[in-house]
Protein backbone atom coordinates (compact mmCIF):
# COMPACT_ATOMS: atom_id res chain seq x y z
CA UNK A 1 0.00 0.00 0.00
CA UNK A 2 2.55 2.50 0.80
CA UNK A 3 4.52 2.16 -2.62
CA UNK A 4 0.86 2.63 -4.03
CA UNK A 5 0.26 5.85 -2.40
CA UNK A 6 3.53 7.59 -2.45
CA UNK A 7 2.80 7.89 -6.07
CA UNK A 8 -1.44 9.01 -6.34
CA UNK A 9 -2.20 12.72 -5.30
CA UNK A 10 -4.21 12.97 -2.38
CA UNK A 11 -6.98 14.68 -4.21
CA UNK A 12 -7.99 14.79 -8.07
CA UNK A 13 -9.23 18.46 -8.68
CA UNK A 14 -9.64 18.73 -12.27
CA UNK A 15 -13.39 19.74 -14.23
CA UNK A 16 -13.94 16.11 -14.42
CA UNK A 17 -13.34 15.66 -10.76
CA UNK A 18 -17.47 16.86 -10.82
CA UNK A 19 -20.01 15.60 -8.10
CA UNK A 20 -23.05 14.58 -9.66
CA UNK A 21 -25.42 16.89 -7.51
CA UNK A 22 -23.49 19.60 -9.28
CA UNK A 23 -23.99 18.58 -12.73
CA UNK A 24 -27.98 17.74 -12.11
CA UNK A 25 -28.43 21.10 -10.34
CA UNK A 26 -25.86 22.76 -13.31
CA UNK A 27 -27.14 20.93 -16.62
CA UNK A 28 -25.81 23.95 -18.67
CA UNK A 29 -22.22 22.26 -18.01
CA UNK A 30 -23.36 19.07 -20.30
CA UNK A 31 -26.13 20.08 -22.56
CA UNK A 32 -26.52 21.60 -25.59
CA UNK A 33 -29.63 22.91 -27.70
CA UNK A 34 -29.23 22.66 -31.24
CA UNK A 35 -30.21 25.41 -33.42
CA UNK A 36 -31.71 25.33 -36.87
CA UNK A 37 -28.84 26.31 -38.20
CA UNK A 38 -26.41 23.58 -36.66
CA UNK A 39 -29.52 21.09 -37.73
CA UNK A 40 -29.85 22.41 -41.21
CA UNK A 41 -26.07 22.34 -41.10
CA UNK A 42 -25.64 18.43 -40.30
CA UNK A 43 -28.39 17.54 -42.97
CA UNK A 44 -26.15 19.41 -45.73
CA UNK A 45 -23.04 17.12 -44.74
CA UNK A 46 -25.27 14.13 -44.34
CA UNK A 47 -26.98 14.45 -47.86
CA UNK A 48 -23.68 15.22 -49.47
CA UNK A 49 -21.87 12.03 -47.93
CA UNK A 50 -25.21 9.81 -49.57
CA UNK A 51 -25.03 11.07 -52.68
CA UNK A 52 -21.35 9.38 -52.86
CA UNK A 53 -22.69 6.09 -52.59
CA UNK A 54 -20.36 4.96 -49.70
CA UNK A 55 -21.30 2.33 -46.80
CA UNK A 56 -21.68 4.76 -43.49
CA UNK A 57 -19.13 2.87 -41.50
CA UNK A 58 -16.17 4.21 -44.61
CA UNK A 59 -17.52 8.47 -43.15
CA UNK A 60 -14.53 10.74 -42.54
CA UNK A 61 -14.27 14.18 -41.30
CA UNK A 62 -13.28 15.22 -44.62
CA UNK A 63 -16.25 13.47 -46.33
CA UNK A 64 -18.74 15.04 -43.85
CA UNK A 65 -18.25 19.01 -44.15
CA UNK A 66 -19.26 21.10 -41.90
CA UNK A 67 -19.48 24.75 -41.76
CA UNK A 68 -21.32 26.44 -38.96
CA UNK A 69 -21.63 23.52 -36.71
CA UNK A 70 -17.59 22.69 -36.70
CA UNK A 71 -16.15 24.54 -34.17
CA UNK A 72 -19.06 23.22 -31.70
CA UNK A 73 -17.48 19.69 -32.35
CA UNK A 74 -14.09 20.87 -31.89
CA UNK A 75 -15.22 22.38 -28.50
CA UNK A 76 -16.78 19.51 -27.65
CA UNK A 77 -13.99 17.03 -27.99
CA UNK A 78 -11.94 19.48 -26.21
CA UNK A 79 -15.34 19.28 -23.27
CA UNK A 80 -14.46 15.85 -23.68
CA UNK A 81 -10.85 14.88 -23.56
CA UNK A 82 -9.86 18.08 -20.75
CA UNK A 83 -12.69 19.29 -19.21
CA UNK A 84 -16.38 17.82 -17.55
CA UNK A 85 -15.90 14.77 -19.95
CA UNK A 86 -19.95 14.65 -20.96
CA UNK A 87 -22.04 16.54 -23.00
CA UNK A 88 -25.52 15.65 -24.62
CA UNK A 89 -26.47 17.37 -28.08
CA UNK A 90 -30.62 17.75 -27.84
CA UNK A 91 -33.05 18.29 -30.53
CA UNK A 92 -31.69 16.16 -33.86
CA UNK A 93 -35.15 15.51 -35.39
CA UNK A 94 -35.06 11.94 -35.42
CA UNK A 95 -38.77 11.37 -36.13
CA UNK A 96 -38.69 12.69 -39.29
CA UNK A 97 -35.12 10.63 -40.54
CA UNK A 98 -34.39 7.46 -42.54
CA UNK A 99 -32.76 5.08 -40.30
CA UNK A 100 -30.13 5.54 -42.92
CA UNK A 101 -30.06 9.68 -42.50
CA UNK A 102 -29.81 9.20 -38.87
CA UNK A 103 -27.19 7.15 -39.12
CA UNK A 104 -25.39 9.41 -41.47
CA UNK A 105 -25.16 12.40 -39.62
CA UNK A 106 -24.24 10.62 -36.24
CA UNK A 107 -21.27 8.79 -37.66
CA UNK A 108 -20.67 12.11 -39.23
CA UNK A 109 -20.21 13.61 -35.98
CA UNK A 110 -18.37 11.08 -34.82
CA UNK A 111 -15.77 10.95 -37.40
CA UNK A 112 -15.32 14.98 -36.47
CA UNK A 113 -14.63 13.88 -32.49
CA UNK A 114 -12.34 10.72 -33.39
CA UNK A 115 -12.32 7.61 -35.46
CA UNK A 116 -15.23 4.93 -35.22
CA UNK A 117 -13.80 1.59 -33.20
CA UNK A 118 -15.33 -1.72 -33.94
CA UNK A 119 -17.85 -2.52 -31.26
CA UNK A 120 -18.10 -6.60 -31.77
CA UNK A 121 -16.30 -9.50 -33.25
CA UNK A 122 -18.45 -8.98 -36.69
CA UNK A 123 -16.97 -4.94 -37.05
CA UNK A 124 -19.62 -2.97 -36.53
CA UNK A 125 -19.14 0.48 -36.03
CA UNK A 126 -22.70 1.53 -35.91
CA UNK A 127 -23.59 -0.51 -32.89
CA UNK A 128 -27.68 -0.76 -31.63
CA UNK A 129 -28.46 -0.94 -28.09
CA UNK A 130 -32.13 -2.31 -27.90
CA UNK A 131 -33.23 -5.45 -25.77
CA UNK A 132 -33.17 -8.58 -27.84
CA UNK A 133 -34.32 -11.10 -24.96
CA UNK A 134 -30.54 -11.84 -24.25
CA UNK A 135 -30.51 -13.31 -20.78
CA UNK A 136 -28.40 -10.96 -18.45
CA UNK A 137 -27.45 -14.28 -16.39
CA UNK A 138 -25.70 -15.83 -19.49
CA UNK A 139 -22.57 -15.39 -18.84
CA UNK A 140 -21.48 -14.72 -22.83
CA UNK A 141 -24.74 -12.09 -23.04
CA UNK A 142 -24.17 -8.40 -23.48
CA UNK A 143 -25.97 -6.83 -20.88
CA UNK A 144 -26.95 -3.55 -23.27
CA UNK A 145 -29.06 -6.16 -25.09
CA UNK A 146 -31.15 -6.95 -22.64
CA UNK A 147 -33.36 -4.79 -20.31
CA UNK A 148 -32.18 -4.95 -17.38
CA UNK A 149 -30.21 -2.79 -15.20
CA UNK A 150 -26.45 -2.69 -16.28
CA UNK A 151 -24.76 -1.71 -13.34
CA UNK A 152 -22.04 1.66 -13.60
CA UNK A 153 -19.19 0.10 -16.03
CA UNK A 154 -16.71 1.59 -18.40
CA UNK A 155 -16.69 0.48 -22.42
CA UNK A 156 -14.16 -0.63 -24.23
CA UNK A 157 -13.27 2.82 -26.25
CA UNK A 158 -11.82 6.32 -25.46
CA UNK A 159 -15.39 8.22 -25.95
CA UNK A 160 -18.68 6.59 -26.00
CA UNK A 161 -21.48 8.28 -27.94
CA UNK A 162 -25.36 7.43 -28.00
CA UNK A 163 -28.22 8.82 -30.19
CA UNK A 164 -31.53 8.41 -28.94
CA UNK A 165 -33.59 7.02 -31.66
CA UNK A 166 -36.33 5.75 -29.59
CA UNK A 167 -37.11 5.29 -25.91
CA UNK A 168 -38.64 2.71 -23.42
CA UNK A 169 -42.34 2.94 -22.14
CA UNK A 170 -40.84 3.19 -19.28
CA UNK A 171 -37.61 2.95 -17.02
CA UNK A 172 -33.87 3.67 -19.30
CA UNK A 173 -32.69 6.05 -17.50
CA UNK A 174 -29.20 6.66 -18.84
CA UNK A 175 -26.71 7.45 -15.61
CA UNK A 176 -23.11 8.87 -15.38
CA UNK A 177 -20.66 9.33 -12.44
CA UNK A 178 -17.18 10.47 -12.25
CA UNK A 179 -14.20 7.66 -11.86
CA UNK A 180 -11.93 10.62 -10.30
CA UNK A 181 -14.88 11.81 -7.60
CA UNK A 182 -15.02 8.07 -6.16
CA UNK A 183 -11.40 8.12 -5.80
CA UNK A 184 -11.35 11.04 -4.09
CA UNK A 185 -13.82 9.42 -1.51
CA UNK A 186 -12.12 6.07 -1.41
CA UNK A 187 -8.79 7.89 -0.77
CA UNK A 188 -10.06 10.02 2.18
CA UNK A 189 -11.83 7.33 3.49
CA UNK A 190 -10.34 3.54 2.85
CA UNK A 191 -6.90 4.37 1.23
CA UNK A 192 -6.32 0.46 1.79
CA UNK A 193 -9.32 -0.93 -0.19
CA UNK A 194 -8.45 1.63 -2.97
CA UNK A 195 -5.17 -0.41 -3.17
CA UNK A 196 -6.66 -3.28 -4.04
CA UNK A 197 -7.91 -1.55 -7.02
CA UNK A 198 -4.55 -1.09 -8.39
CA UNK A 199 -4.42 -4.80 -8.65
CA UNK A 200 -4.69 -6.75 -11.96
CA UNK A 201 -8.11 -7.94 -11.82
CA UNK A 202 -9.67 -10.37 -14.10
CA UNK A 203 -13.07 -9.53 -16.58
CA UNK A 204 -14.54 -11.56 -18.40
CA UNK A 205 -14.38 -11.16 -22.39
CA UNK A 206 -17.66 -12.51 -22.86
CA UNK A 207 -16.58 -14.64 -25.55
CA UNK A 208 -15.07 -12.23 -27.65
CA UNK A 209 -11.77 -13.35 -27.65
CA UNK A 210 -8.80 -11.90 -30.03
CA UNK A 211 -6.81 -14.80 -31.46
CA UNK A 212 -3.84 -15.48 -28.79
CA UNK A 213 -5.56 -14.59 -26.26
CA UNK A 214 -6.95 -15.63 -22.82
CA UNK A 215 -10.86 -15.13 -22.46
CA UNK A 216 -10.34 -13.15 -19.62
CA UNK A 217 -8.41 -9.83 -19.24
CA UNK A 218 -6.08 -8.37 -16.47
CA UNK A 219 -6.76 -4.87 -15.90
CA UNK A 220 -6.88 -2.70 -12.73
CA UNK A 221 -9.83 -0.92 -11.89
CA UNK A 222 -7.99 1.69 -11.65
CA UNK A 223 -4.59 2.88 -13.36
CA UNK A 224 -2.03 5.92 -12.61
CA UNK A 225 -0.75 6.62 -15.57
CA UNK A 226 1.59 9.29 -16.84
CA UNK A 227 -0.33 11.59 -14.28
CA UNK A 228 -3.99 10.42 -14.85
CA UNK A 229 -5.89 8.44 -13.38
CA UNK A 230 -7.80 5.85 -15.59
CA UNK A 231 -10.57 3.18 -14.89
CA UNK A 232 -12.04 0.21 -16.51
CA UNK A 233 -14.58 -1.68 -14.76
CA UNK A 234 -17.50 -4.09 -15.43
CA UNK A 235 -18.27 -5.88 -12.09
CA UNK A 236 -20.85 -8.40 -13.53
CA UNK A 237 -17.99 -9.36 -15.63
CA UNK A 238 -15.24 -9.10 -13.21
CA UNK A 239 -17.70 -11.61 -11.53
CA UNK A 240 -18.22 -14.08 -14.15
CA UNK A 241 -14.23 -14.52 -14.93
CA UNK A 242 -13.99 -16.15 -11.59
CA UNK A 243 -15.17 -19.23 -13.61
CA UNK A 244 -11.75 -19.16 -15.81
CA UNK A 245 -8.53 -20.93 -14.06
CA UNK A 246 -5.91 -18.58 -13.98
CA UNK A 247 -7.98 -15.77 -13.17
CA UNK A 248 -6.37 -13.68 -10.28
CA UNK A 249 -8.95 -14.93 -7.04
CA UNK A 250 -10.84 -12.37 -5.45
CA UNK A 251 -10.07 -12.38 -1.77
CA UNK A 252 -12.81 -10.86 0.86
CA UNK A 253 -10.97 -7.21 0.68
CA UNK A 254 -11.19 -7.30 -2.86
CA UNK A 255 -14.90 -7.80 -2.59
CA UNK A 256 -15.28 -5.51 -0.43
CA UNK A 257 -13.26 -3.00 -1.86
CA UNK A 258 -15.48 -3.72 -5.52
CA UNK A 259 -18.48 -2.99 -3.22
CA UNK A 260 -17.82 0.31 -1.77
CA UNK A 261 -16.67 1.60 -5.97
CA UNK A 262 -20.27 0.03 -6.42
CA UNK A 263 -22.30 2.27 -3.32
CA UNK A 264 -20.39 5.06 -4.42
CA UNK A 265 -21.39 4.89 -8.06
CA UNK A 266 -24.68 4.65 -6.61
CA UNK A 267 -24.38 6.95 -3.99
CA UNK A 268 -27.27 10.15 -5.62
CA UNK A 269 -24.29 12.81 -4.30
CA UNK A 270 -21.96 10.86 -6.57
CA UNK A 271 -23.97 10.70 -9.62
CA UNK A 272 -26.96 11.65 -11.72
CA UNK A 273 -29.38 10.63 -14.21
CA UNK A 274 -31.29 11.80 -17.64
CA UNK A 275 -33.80 10.39 -19.81
CA UNK A 276 -32.57 10.70 -23.56
CA UNK A 277 -35.41 11.68 -25.80
CA UNK A 278 -35.27 10.59 -29.40
CA UNK A 279 -32.83 12.75 -31.06
CA UNK A 280 -30.14 13.76 -28.14
CA UNK A 281 -26.87 12.35 -28.61
CA UNK A 282 -24.70 11.75 -25.43
CA UNK A 283 -20.91 11.49 -25.58
CA UNK A 284 -18.88 10.47 -22.71
CA UNK A 285 -15.16 10.18 -21.77
CA UNK A 286 -14.73 6.59 -20.95
CA UNK A 287 -11.84 7.05 -18.76
CA UNK A 288 -12.17 9.11 -16.39
CA UNK A 289 -16.21 8.16 -15.72
CA UNK A 290 -18.41 5.53 -15.86
CA UNK A 291 -22.35 5.10 -17.65
CA UNK A 292 -24.99 2.63 -16.51
CA UNK A 293 -28.98 2.32 -17.83
CA UNK A 294 -31.74 1.46 -15.58
CA UNK A 295 -33.85 -1.09 -16.38
CA UNK A 296 -37.02 -0.80 -18.57
CA UNK A 297 -40.43 -1.80 -19.26
CA UNK A 298 -40.85 -1.58 -23.52
CA UNK A 299 -43.34 -0.79 -25.49
CA UNK A 300 -45.04 -4.33 -27.04
CA UNK A 301 -45.13 -2.95 -30.57
CA UNK A 302 -41.96 -4.23 -31.88
CA UNK A 303 -41.59 -0.74 -34.01
CA UNK A 304 -42.12 1.65 -31.26
CA UNK A 305 -39.44 -0.22 -28.78
CA UNK A 306 -36.80 1.50 -27.31
CA UNK A 307 -33.48 1.80 -29.52
CA UNK A 308 -30.10 3.81 -29.15
CA UNK A 309 -27.55 4.01 -32.17
CA UNK A 310 -24.15 3.72 -30.60
CA UNK A 311 -20.51 5.01 -31.38
CA UNK A 312 -16.86 4.10 -29.85
CA UNK A 313 -14.79 6.59 -30.92
CA UNK A 314 -10.70 7.33 -30.49
CA UNK A 315 -9.75 10.80 -30.71
CA UNK A 316 -6.56 12.56 -31.72
CA UNK A 317 -4.94 14.44 -27.94
CA UNK A 318 -6.15 11.67 -25.76
CA UNK A 319 -3.88 10.68 -22.87
CA UNK A 320 -1.45 8.05 -22.84
CA UNK A 321 -3.12 4.17 -21.59
CA UNK A 322 -0.89 1.84 -19.42
CA UNK A 323 0.52 -1.50 -21.31
CA UNK A 324 -2.17 -3.56 -19.69
CA UNK A 325 -4.79 -2.09 -22.22
CA UNK A 326 -3.18 -3.73 -24.87
CA UNK A 327 -5.43 -6.50 -23.70
CA UNK A 328 -8.35 -4.96 -24.51
CA UNK A 329 -7.40 -2.60 -27.82
CA UNK A 330 -4.74 -4.65 -29.15
CA UNK A 331 -3.07 -1.21 -30.03
CA UNK A 332 -2.69 1.41 -27.52
CA UNK A 333 -1.71 4.31 -30.18
CA UNK A 334 -3.63 7.29 -29.40
CA UNK A 335 -6.56 7.67 -31.78
CA UNK A 336 -6.05 4.40 -33.20
CA UNK A 337 -7.49 2.18 -30.36
CA UNK A 338 -10.31 0.54 -28.22
CA UNK A 339 -12.84 -1.51 -30.20
CA UNK A 340 -13.23 -5.33 -30.39
CA UNK A 341 -10.75 -6.79 -33.07
CA UNK A 342 -10.62 -10.58 -33.76
CA UNK A 343 -9.41 -12.17 -37.29
CA UNK A 344 -12.88 -12.12 -38.87
CA UNK A 345 -13.39 -8.42 -38.00
CA UNK A 346 -14.18 -5.89 -41.40
CA UNK A 347 -15.51 -2.49 -40.65
CA UNK A 348 -18.38 -1.44 -41.61
CA UNK A 349 -22.28 0.15 -40.46
CA UNK A 350 -25.24 -2.18 -40.44
CA UNK A 351 -28.57 -0.13 -40.28
CA UNK A 352 -30.67 -2.34 -37.95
Amino acid sequence: MDQIRATLPDELTGPSAWLGKDMARNPDVWLYHLSAEDIADLEAAAMHYLSLGRDIGEITKEAFPLTHFAPHLEALKHKLLHGVGVEVLRGLPVASYSQEMAATIFCGIGAHIGSARSQNAQGHILGHVRDIGADPNDPNSRIYQTNARQTFHTDSADVVGLLCIRKAKEGGLSLLVSAEAIYNRMIAERPDLLALLFDPIATDRRGEVPEGEKPFMDIPVFSWHEGFLTVFYQRQYIESAQRFEGAMRLTPDHVAALDMFDALANDPEMCFEMQLEPGDMQFVYNHSHLHDRTGFLDWPDPAERRHLMRLWLSPEGDRPLPDSFKQRYGSIKISNRGGIITKETKLHAPLD
